[in-house]
C-alpha cells in the first residue's frame, strides 16, 4: 500500500463522526445500508451525512450504489483489510523477533 493512501484514509477516519459512520458500514455487513437508515443509526443531519460518507468513498473505504430510489452505502471490505495489514503486517520487523509457528518447530 503507498503510504499517502493509507494517510488519507486514516486522516478520513480521524473524524469522530466519520469513524462513527464507518463503524456502522462494517456493521452491517456486505449487503450495505440504506443512506436513511445509516442516518437513523448515527443520529446525523443528512447533509453532514452526504459530506462525510463522500469522504469515505473518495478515500475507497466506503462505496455507494443506487437501487431504484435507494442508495445502499457498503464498507469496501478489502480496502479495509489492506490498510490493516499496512499498519500490522511488519509488527516487530526490526526487532528480530521468530514468529509463533517458528518457536513451535524449534520446540519440536
Amino acid at each position: 500500500m503507498i503510504i499517502e493512501k493509507a494517510a488519507s484514509q486514516l486522516e478520513a477516519l480521524g473524524n469522530t463522526s466519520r469513524l462513527k459512520i464507518y463503524r456502522a458500514l462494517v456493521r452491517a455487513g456486505r449487503n450495505g445500508i440504506a443512506v436513511g437508515q445509516l442516518q437513523e443509526r448515527v443520529g446525523i443531519p443528512a447533509s453532514t451525512l452526504s459530506h462525510h460518507l463522500k469522504r469515505l468513498v473518495d478515500t475507497g473505504l466506503a462505496s455507494q450504489e443506487r437501487q431504484a430510489t435507494t442508495l445502499i452505502c457498503r464498507a469496501d471490505y478489502p480496502i479495509m483489510q489492506s490498510l490493516i495489514g499496512f499498519l500490522s503486517d511488519e509488527c516487530c520487523a526490526d526487532e528480530g523477533c521468530v514468529a509463533a509457528n517458528d518457536e513451535d518447530e524449534v520446540a519440536a
